[in-house]
């Protein structure tokens, strides 16, 4: 009789380390799905204050163009820059051609300063308030991006939590990174 005992207790015991186990492994995968979607959800944040750059670039450029004529290569620039952009399938792809929209814009941005007639216009410095304000705003989104994908690959790459991740192949999201040649101030030469 002490002998069914015994045996009964370990078919609990066991029965309730798997059910445990099954737990734990339904809450790491669970976890994994819904971050990854607020990942995909935060990018669609960062990619809406992109689109709103975008719409604001067109009104500066054809500000700056009626002034400053000779400057065609940077028009060209921030025109290729957006198609690229346009174009771009992934996460990485966006955000690089977003930098290049970024450093076009900047180097627009300093020939615009070297036009006072354009400086004094009302409607340029609106266009130039509504650019600084969207920046602002894609710095927030981005870093907010950054803070979950932060959480979601310190999940993918710490123990024990790995080994689901593996199991279901979930990996890492890459950070969104201003590429080095991006972070230097343009400059513009006349």
């Amino acid at each position: 009789m002490n002998n069914f005992f015994s045996r009964n207790k370990f078919w609990v015991i066991v029965v309730i380390v798997i059910v445990f186990l099954a737990f734990w492994v339904i809450g790491n995968y669970n976890f994994f799905i819904k971050q990854g979607e607020q990942i995909t959800a935060q990018w669609a944040q960062v990619e809406n204050q992109y689109q709103r750059r975008f719409d604001l670039i067109p009104n500066i450029v054809n500000s700056v163009k009626g002034v400053a004529k000779q400057e065609q290569q940077v028009f060209g620039d921030i025109a290729e820059a957006r198609t690229r952009y346009s174009g771009a399938t992934t996460a990485d792809a966006k955000a690089q051609a977003a930098s290049q929209v970024e450093g076009a814009l900047g180097r627009l941005l300093v020939i615009a300063e070297n036009y006072p007639t354009l400086q004094s216009s009302q409607a340029y410095r609106d266009l130039i308030v509504s650019l600084e304000g969207t920046e602002n705003r894609i710095s927030v989104e981005r870093k907010n991006y950054n803070d979950m994908v932060r959480v979601f690959d310190t999940k993918v790459k710490t123990f024990p939590s790995s080994i689901i991740a593996s199991i279901f192949g979930v990996k890492e999201r890459a950070y969104f990174e201003v590429p080095k040649e991006n972070q230097a101030v343009p400059q513009v030469q006349f």
